[in-house]
């Protein structure tokens, strides 16, 4: 069957990888096709962004340029592109679409024919706040990192000394991270966090390389687990760089707990630590991750799980994984000037002349 999806936020590193994740189903994931248990889907993907400079928008069969996602036309502009291209189902690409398009899901849902991957907005709360996420960890007997406000920093120095992370509650992609290592450097970090209009959240460091980012999927009641991959990750400049695919199943398994504990409704994204045998989970992003596309080449094709379960009441679980190391590089998508003014001008690509060249 062929089904038309939209991808927003398709210029940032969350977008890029659904749009990986769905172009890899249609052209490589040849194992999925043989099995007759499900369905051979073939994606045509729809991209939007609030800026032309997006290699999503130029990687998709079609592209458009809408508003940012706080401003009071971006659910509209939404519908209206869903509805014009028949969409089936909405993939949110990018951390500040989440809010808008939880509160919209139920009227866009209404309106068209197409189903919005978004959890409910009391989850997305949940984990989009750190301290919130903590609480939610701590009081349900979950593995957590300890946690503190700036108004008990006192006592969560005593406890656990220097170093200490200070960050935002609300920030994503390590933005304004901060590992201080003394009361002054404290106090400077909390103070350009709050400057910066978001709110601080002090944590216990976890030392280490043991770092984990754990993807759930769900089915649409949040009561079942349709697939559940681990990768142990390596970080440059917030981002996972290097991976190695493999079992990991302690992790693997409170991830499982976590998001049913949360009834968390499609893809969860866990990141976590390994100390000393235990598992600190530090972050909880209710989205599809980055590495979806590693998953995707390892077997489990999220973006397409949630597809075959959401849309088409598929019944599916997949356990099966490859171990792999995966190592990234950087790549370039090119198109002509003149695309990119009608762009601007027109809010939609008209003639998607862009390349990419295979160096290697």
């Amino acid at each position: 069957m062929n089904t038309t999806v939209l991808v927003t936020g398709s210029g940032g590193i969350v977008g890029e990888g659904i749009i990986k994740s769905l172009r890899f189903n249609n052209y490589f994931d040849r194992e999925s096709r043989q099995n007759q248990r499900y369905k051979k889907i073939i994606y045509k993907i729809i991209s939007t962004d609030i800026t032309p400079l997006s290699a999503g928008l130029w990687r998709s069969d079609n592209g458009y340029l809408v508003p940012h996602a706080n401003t009071i036309d971006y659910v509209e502009k939404i519908i209206k592109i869903i509805k014009k291209n028949d969409i089936s189902a909405v993939y949110v690409g990018s951390d500040v679409e989440l809010i808008p398009l939880s509160e919209a899901k139920a009227r866009i849902e209404k309106e068209t024919n197409a189903k919005v991957f978004v959890d409910d907005i009391k989850t997305i709360l949940i984990c989009r706040d750190k301290w919130k996420t903590f609480k939610f960890l701590r009081d349900h007997g979950l593995q957590y990192t300890s946690s503190s406000l700036p108004e008990d920093k006192d006592e969560f120095i005593r406890k656990f000394g220097f170093p200490l992370v200070v960050k935002p509650r609300e920030g994503y992609g390590s933005q304004h991270f901060y590992l201080v290592n003394n009361e002054f450097e404290m106090k400077s970090a909390i103070s350009h966090i709050k400057n910066r209009g978001w709110n601080p959240i002090i944590q216990e460091y976890l030392a280490g390389e043991d770092e984990f980012t754990s993807g759930i999927t769900t089915d649409i009641k949040g009561n079942s687990i349709l697939s559940s991959i681990s990768i142990k990750k390596f970080i440059k400049n917030g981002q996972t760089y290097k991976a190695i695919v493999d079992k990991f199943e302690i992790v693997t398994d409170i991830s499982r707990q976590t998001s049913l504990e949360l009834g968390v409704i499609g893809p969860l994204n866990i990141q976590s630590k390994l100390i000393n045998n235990e598992i600190k989970i530090f972050e909880i992003n209710p989205r599809f991750s980055a590495t979806c596309p590693i998953r995707s080449v390892a077997g489990i094709n999220e973006p397409d799980i949630i597809f075959r379960s959401h849309v088409l009441e598929e019944t599916i679980k997949v356990q099966k994984i490859k171990n792999l190391v995966c190592m990234r590089y950087w790549n370039e998508v090119y198109t002509t000037l003149e695309s990119i003014n009608y762009l601007n001008k027109h809010k939609e690509i008209r003639n998607n002349d862009s390349f990419i060249v295979d160096y290697l």
